[in-house]
C-alpha cells in the first residue's frame, strides 16, 4: 500500500478507506508499534463496531504493527469468544495479536497483588497463564508480577528472611512454577516476556529479581515512562526513560525486546512526547503505547505548559494547533493518539543515521541500594550512562556509585583498574560506604558527619563562580598532597572538595561529591559542570558545554543528539575532537563549521583542559526539543 499524507478532512476519508481495505499495516521505518489493550477494553471489543470506530481513529495518526491483547487484571477474564473475535478484526487488517497478562487482584487498591503464598491465589495464577497461552505465542507480563503482601500467610513463610530475599526467591520459584511451565506445557512455541516498570532501584523489595529472571524469561520489556518529576510521586528524572532502556538491554543482550509508554503525568504535551523519543533514542526495535482507552483521550489547552507562550513548543505548536476548529476548540482528532503518532514519524525519519549508543559504564551488582538513581541525575547534566550488571574490567574509565558497595570485592576491583593505569571515578556515597572496608590502602579520605551549605564555587585557579541557590553537601576531608582538589566550593576563608583527586600506581582515583539534594546538581555553574564534564568524559569525541538539564546521546558513528530538558531556551558549546570540521544537521540539513576566534587564522580550536585540543561549534537549543548531528571531519 501507498503512504498517503493527511493534508485535510477530505484525504483522512481516503487515508481510512486504503486501511480497511489492506491486509498489510502502515509500519514505521525503524521500529513497530504496538497499541496494549486493558482486559476491561477487550471485554469491550466483543462489540466490533465499537472497536472500529475507536481503532480506525488511532491508525489515523499511528502506525500501528501490533497489539496485544490482554486476557487478566483485576480478576476480570476476558472470555474466549471475545478474544477469537478481537484477534479476527486485527489479523483482518494486517495487525499481529498477541497476549498480556496483569497479576493484579485489585489495581486501584495500592495495586494489590496477588499473593505467592496463598495457594488459592498460586492457582488461580498458573489458570490464567495456561488459559493464555491457548490463544497467543507471545505473552507480556505487565509490570505488576511482583508481590506487596504481607499477610499472615507470607509473614509465616518469610520465617527470619528479610522481605527482600523472602520476595526474591518466592518469585523466581513462582515464575519457574506457576507461570513459565504451565504456559509452555499448553503452548511449547509461547514466548514469555517480563515487563519490568520504572523504578529499578528497588525491584528486589518487591520481588523482581534481575539477576535470575532474564535467563529465565524469553525477554524482557522496559517500562520506559517518567512522566513529570514535579507532579508525579515518583519523581523519576526524564532521562531515565533513556538509561533504563540500555540497562536492560545489558541485562540480556539482544532480548530486551521494547519500550513502554504511558500517558499518565504528562502535564504538558512535550513532556509526553519526550519519554516517546528518549525510548527509540536508546533504540528500542519497539514501542508500545498504553493504552487503548488512553489513546483516545482528548488533548486539552491545559496540556500547553505556561512557558510555552513565551517560546515555541517542539511539540504543540507544530501538532496540536493545526488540529484546532476554527473557533479556537480541538477537533476530535486532538488525542494521545495524534500526539503519539507526530511524534514516533518525527524520529522515524532519522533513527537509521545513528549507530549503536555508547555511554561511560558504570556498574550497578544485582539487588543494590544506594543514591537513589543517581546516574538519571549524571545523564540530566549531559553525561551519557550506561549502566551494566557486571564490572567493567575492560573499560578506561568508569562510574562508580553508592550501589556499587554491595559488592563485597569493589576495593580491590577498583585497585585493579587503577594498577592497569585506568581512571576510576567513585561519588561520595560510595567512598562514605567503603571508609571501613580498604578503600584508605587507596587513599586516606574521609567523609565526615559535617556539612557545608554555600554557593561559592572555585574552578580550578581561577575565581568564585556562584550556583543559582545555596548548595547542601557532606565535607570531606584529605590529606595535602597526597591528594587534591580539582573543584571546590568556598564559604569565606574555607572550602571543600567537589571534584576530587589521587594517583595510586599508574591510575587516577576521582572523587565526585554529590550534593545531600541530588537535584542541586543542576544548579552548579556551567564552569563547574563543564569541568566534570572534561574529567569523566575524556574519551568522548563530543560533549556538551553549558548549562544542566540538557542531556547527550552518543552513538558509535559519530552521531549524537542533544536533548533539552530546560523551559527556556540555552546557548551550548558543543565540544568535539579537533578532527572534525564540520557538524552536519541531520533533520535540517544545515552545515555549521567551528567558531572562529578574532585574530586567528583560520578555525580556534580552543583548549579546554591539559593536552586537549577542541572544536568549538556554538548552538542555541529550544527549550524541550532536540537536535541531532553527524560530525564530519
Amino acid at each position: 500500500m501507498k503512504k498517503v499524507t493527511m493534508i485535510c478532512s477530505w484525504t483522512v476519508l481516503v487515508f481510512m478507506i486504503l486501511r480497511v481495505n489492506s491486509h498489510s499495516a502502515e509500519r514505521y521505518q525503524n521500529f513497530e508499534t504496538a497499541i496494549y489493550c486493558r482486559a476491561y477494553e477487550v471485554q469491550q471489543m466483543a462489540d466490533l463496531n465499537w472497536l472500529k470506530e475507536r481503532f480506525d481513529l488511532m491508525q489515523k495518526h499511528v502506525k500501528v504493527s501490533k497489539v496485544y491483547l490482554e486476557t487478566h487484571r483485576d480478576l476480570l477474564i476476558v472470555e474466549e469468544e471475545t478474544l477469537n473475535k478481537a484477534i479476527r478484526f486485527f489479523n483482518d487488517r494486517g495487525i499481529e495479536t498477541q497476549g498480556g497478562i496483569t497479576y493484579t487482584v485489585n489495581e486501584r487498591n495500592r495495586f494489590e497483588t496477588f499473593c505467592y503464598s496463598n495457594p488459592e491465589h498460586r492457582q488461580k495464577v498458573k489458570e490464567i497463564a495456561e488459559y493464555t497461552a491457548r490463544f497467543f505465542d507471545e505473552i507480556i507480563l505487565d509490570d505488576f508480577f511482583f508481590t506487596n503482601c504481607k499477610c499472615e500467610l507470607c509473614i509465616e513463610a518469610k520465617g527470619d528472611k528479610s522481605w527482600t530475599q523472602y520476595r526474591l526467591e518466592l518469585m523466581d520459584e513462582a515464575a519457574r512454577e506457576l507461570i513459565l511451565k504451565p504456559a509452555k506445557a499448553v503452548n511449547p512455541d509461547v514466548k514469555m516476556i517480563i515487563k519490568y516498570p520504572n523504578w529499578y532501584e528497588h525491584f528486589q523489595g518487591l520481588g523482581f529479581n534481575l539477576e535470575t529472571e532474564p535467563a529465565l524469561f524469553d525477554g524482557l520489556y522496559t517500562g520506559t515512562e517518567t512522566r513529570d518529576a514535579v507532579s508525579s510521586d515518583q519523581h523519576l528524572q526524564p532521562y531515565l526513560g533513556y538509561l533504563i532502556f540500555r540497562y536492560f538491554e545489558n541485562l540480556k543482550p539482544g532480548g530486551n525486546l521494547g519500550g513502554w509508554v504511558d500517558t499518565g503525568g504528562s502535564s504538558y504535551m512535550d513532556r509526553y512526547a519526550e519519554q516517546l523519543w528518549l525510548t527509540l533514542f536508546a533504540k528500542s526495535p519497539e514501542i508500545t503505547l498504553f493504552d487503548f482507552r488512553q489513546m483516545q483521550s482528548p488533548i486539552r489547552s491545559a496540556s500547553r505548559a505556561a512557558w510555552q507562550d513565551q517560546e515555541t513548543s517542539f511539540v504543540f505548536d507544530d501538532m496540536i494547533e493545526p488540529a484546532l476548529n476554527r473557533d479556537g476548540s480541538f477537533s476530535e482528532e486532538a488525542t494521545f493518539a495524534l500526539a503519539a503518532g507526530y511524534s514516533l514519524e518525527q524520529v522515524d525519519g532519522f533513527l537509521q543515521d545513528l549507530g549503536n549508543p555508547i555511554g561511560i559504564k558504570s556498574y550497578k551488582p544485582y539487588h543494590s541500594t544506594g543514591e537513589d538513581f543517581i546516574h538519571t541525575y549524571m545523564g540530566m547534566i549531559g553525561i551519557p550512562m550506561d549502566l551494566v550488571p557486571k564490572f567493567p574490567t575492560e573499560e578506561n574509565i568508569i562510574f562508580l556509585a553508592e550501589t556499587a558497595k554491595s559488592d563485597d570485592a569493589i576495593v580491590d576491583k577498583i585497585k585493579g583498574q587503577l594498577m592497569d593505569g585506568k581512571t576510576v571515578i567513585i561519588t561520595s556515597g560510595l567512598l562514605k560506604a567503603l571508609q571501613n572496608r580498604g578503600i584508605d590502602d587507596i587513599v586516606e579520605l574521609e567523609v565526615t558527619d559535617r556539612k557545608a551549605i554555600t554557593k561559592n564555587f572555585k574552578i580550578g585557579f581561577g575565581g568564585a563562580q556562584q550556583a543559582a541557590d545555596l548548595i547542601t553537601i557532606p565535607q570531606i576531608q584529605y590529606l595535602t598532597n597526597d591528594s587534591w582538589e580539582q573543584l571546590s566550593v568556598l564559604d569565606g576563608p574555607i572550602g571543600w572538595p567537589i571534584l576530587h583527586n589521587a594517583s595510586y600506581a599508574g591510575g587516577q582515583l576521582y572523587v565526585l561529591t554529590i550534593p545531600d539534594n541530588f537535584a542541586d546538581l543542576y544548579i552548579f555553574p556551567d564552569a563547574a559542570l563543564n569541568r566534570i564534564r572534561q574529567t569523566l568524559m575524556p574519551e568522548f569525541y563530543v560533549r556538551a558545554e553549558g548549562p544542566s538539564l540538557i542531556s547527550l546521546f552518543v552513538y558509535d558513528n559519530d552521531t549524537f543528539i542533544v536533548e533539552s530538558f530546560r523551559d527556556e531556551s540555552a546557548d551550548i558549546t558543543l565540544s568535539l575532537d579537533s578532527r572534525f570540521t564540520t557538524l552536519h544537521n541531520i533533520v535540517s540539513g544545515e552545515e555549521m563549521a567551528p567558531r572562529e576566534q578574532p585574530g586567528a587564522q583560520g578555525f580556534a580550536f580552543g583548549t579546554r583542559g591539559a593536552g586537549e585540543n577542541r572544536a568549538s561549534f556554538p548552538v542555541t537549543i529550544k527549550p524541550h526539543s532536540y537536535l541531532v548531528f553527524r560530525a564530519e571531519e
